[in-house]
């Protein structure tokens, strides 16, 4: 070779493996059912279950107390964060997927992970899944339990056939190996969700053999216990961290499991924090990140390894709030609403963010920021240019990162209920297409209806962020110009400018009350 075309053709080389070694680790650790209001530093006056990991985490880095999630529920959660684009803009309109749901991420999208390991990132995923998966079955037919299972519960072994249409030797598609993650130990959904058996990559582990149920009967394999499950997804990451020698950077996904039902903290951490099973679950939960960070710093690679702590939604009712409030603990803090729920209390979630190389230690933004913008900062981290038919509604974060502000393109947030009643944030209103809680707090839909009140809400969160004075009817211009933004954005495909892209369906109801 010429070596006028050599000695270039180097220097670029070794520009883009200099480029590679500065690149920060990326551990994202996804809480479930986690309020707002669960992490001590958050609410410090009335919130009583000591999280000192999470403390820890937002004094070396940074807090944002404006976060949220585009769903009060699980799954439509999880899609929007792994893909940078809404979830109603999918088939997924309500609610949530099964443990048997069939994939809602198609192959052909980009994702968060995909997106990395095209950019010289090894990706990984250890916990929870939840987006569905294509299960082979024996039938043909979709995955599914067998009837008769609450008879056959807790007495022992039964041929797999009894119990579930699984073919458990079959391979497993469209799961996180088939969208960007080079490896997936964990759980099809929650853990009161069957089948009740731990996948490695495309494979079940072993097969469901014993009936069992933790809240919801399904074939489960012979060793599966839900109390052992977060120690194992804790063992799992630290050890992946600890044997790592790529000199690639990683990105890992750690969706827990915790502290959503069943509420099991293991033997160790019953009774710790005197308040309950929940409290002490989430004290189990904020270990979990303590173990995380400490196999960074033992490895030498916390410096520049971005490590995010958030949550899927807002703590569930299944939590206990009488007896949690009894104890002085609320676990929304001062927001209405809870899990569920188009109210604060639903969407509002902690996010947590430590990168020391580049985040000054207790850093506040009050930002209105979303988990549906992780992509678009990956993006801005490595570089690169994200396709205009994918990350539809992202925008980077990286500058409130660096304490800098930025411009985004897209106006506000659009959030939904577990009934898919929508919501639309924009500066200090938030505009909600909903009579009442739109999930399952007091006044429901039904309950909200029959009192007479507005057929929709509208709120100054910066003068109450309690939601609590209705400006809907006092003021309809501000009402009218959010509709026809929030309007807009459904029917465009995109909230981020530049973007080109439609909606899975043709058509999407705003009004789901009406």
């Amino acid at each position: 070779m010429n070596k006028q075309i050599l000695i270039p053709a180097i220097t670029a080389c070794l520009a883009l493996l200099a480029n590679a070694s500065e690149r920060p680790n990326i551990v994202y650790i996804l809480a479930d059912d986690l309020g707002y209001g669960d992490v001590q530093c958050l609410n410090p006056e009335r919130g009583k279950i000591p999280t000192p990991h999470m403390d820890q985490l937002a004094a070396n880095g940074m807090t944002f107390t404006d976060a949220h999630t585009t769903s009060s529920v699980c799954t439509p959660t999880r899609y929007s964060i792994l893909t940078g684009r809404y979830h109603w803009r999918t088939t997924l309109q309500k609610g949530v997927l099964n443990g048997y749901g069939e994939p809602l991420i198609t192959t052909d999208r980009m994702t968060v992970p995909s997106f990395l390991k095209e950019n010289g990132y090894t990706t990984a995923m250890i916990g929870k899944w939840h987006l569905g998966l294509g299960i082979a079955t024996t039938d043909g037919k979709k995955a599914n339990a067998k009837g008769g299972l609450k008879e056959k519960k807790g007495k022992g072994a039964f041929p797999p056939s009894e119990l579930s249409n699984i073919d458990w030797k079959g391979t497993i598609k469209g799961g996180p190996v088939d969208l960007g993650f080079e490896s997936w130990f964990g759980i099809t959904a929650s853990l009161d969700f069957p089948p009740y058996v731990w996948i490695r990559d495309r494979n079940w582990i072993a097969e469901g053999t014993h009936a069992k149920a933790f809240h919801r009967d399904g074939p489960a394999s012979e060793d599966f216990e839900a109390i052992d499950v977060l120690d194992k997804l804790t063992a799992e990451t630290v050890e992946f961290i600890s044997a790592y020698e790529s000199e690639k950077p990683f990105f890992i996904y750690m969706p827990l499991p915790s502290p959503h039902t069943p509420i099991v903290p293991t033997e160790k951490w019953q009774g710790k924090s005197g308040i309950g099973d929940y409290a002490d679950f989430v004290m189990q939960t904020d270990a979990v990140l303590g173990q995380v960070v400490k196999a960074l710093e033992d490895r030498g690679i916390s410096e520049n390894t971005i490590v995010i702590m958030t949550s899927d939604n807002g703590c569930s009712p299944k939590g206990d709030f009488k007896n949690l409030e009894s104890h002085g603990h609320f676990a929304s803090a001062q927001y209405r609403g809870a899990k569920a729920d188009i109210w604060e209390g639903g969407h509002r979630v902690p996010f947590l963010v430590k990168w020391p190389k580049v985040i000054k230690a207790g850093s506040v933004s009050n930002d209105l920021i979303c988990q549906i913008d992780l992509i678009a900062t990956c993006a801005e981290i490595v570089g690169k240019e994200l396709p205009n038919n994918a990350a539809e509604d992202s925008e980077s974060i990286l500058p409130f990162f660096k304490g800098e502000k930025t411009d985004f393109t897209r106006k506000g947030l659009i959030h939904q209920s577990v009934s898919g009643h929508f919501a639309y944030r924009e500066g200090k209103y938030k505009l909600i297409l909903a009579y009442g809680s739109g999930g399952w707090m007091s006044p429901n839909e039904g309950a909200a209806k029959k009192q007479g009140l507005p057929k929709a809400q509208l709120y100054d969160l910066e003068a109450d962020p309690g939601e609590q004075e209705n400006l809907y009817e006092s003021h309809p211009e501000i009402a009218e110009k959010l509709l026809q933004q929030l309007t807009d954005y459904v029917n465009s495909g995109h909230s981020v400018e530049g973007k080109v892209s439609e909606n899975d369906i043709e058509e999407i109801k705003l009004w789901k009350t009406n």
